[in-house]
């Protein structure tokens, strides 16, 4: 995805302890994606340390509109507790970003992965209805999760 996610724990920084947060560092390469996801836990305060970073967040039902900003070097952005976001550099050279979450353990989940790469499946049938498109899609999308 041409990003590298640094997310240190308690056991790297054990000053985390109990404080109820925790960080994360991205680099990125140019066009480098950390891909939609969110967090159960947390809600996330991102501040771009070198580069050009395209972040975003998409609110809940039944607006869905998605909130997005370019940010440059200092700029800084906030994730909503829960909510689905994404992170892409958009600039010509490498990108860092760094963020601190709410919550000692906001734990991850990568929305393609765990819609696509369940284990077990989930029915053809059902993504195929949930996102209107051919079974053979889903087929071939839950297919680059076995390998």
């Amino acid at each position: 995805m041409g990003s590298f996610i640094n997310r240190p724990t308690v056991f790297e920084i054990p000053g985390l302890n109990t404080l109820g947060i925790s960080t994360v560092r991205v680099d990125y390469a140019p066009r480098g994606v950390v891909p939609p996801h969110r967090h159960p836990r947390a809600a996330e305060v991102l501040t771009v340390l070198e580069g050009t970073v395209l972040v975003g967040f998409v609110t809940s039902d039944p607006e869905n509109k998605l909130i997005s900003k370019v940010l440059q070097k200092g700029d800084v952005f906030a994730f909503p507790f829960g909510l689905i976001h994404f992170q892409q550099n958009v600039g010509e050279n490498d990108a860092v970003t760094i963020a601190f979450l709410n919550s000692q353990n906001p734990g991850v989940i990568a929305i393609a992965n765990a819609v696509f790469g369940s284990d077990p499946s989930i029915d053809v049938d059902v993504l195929a209805k949930a996102f209107q498109v051919d079974h053979a899609i889903v087929e071939k999308l839950q297919a680059l999760y076995k390998l």
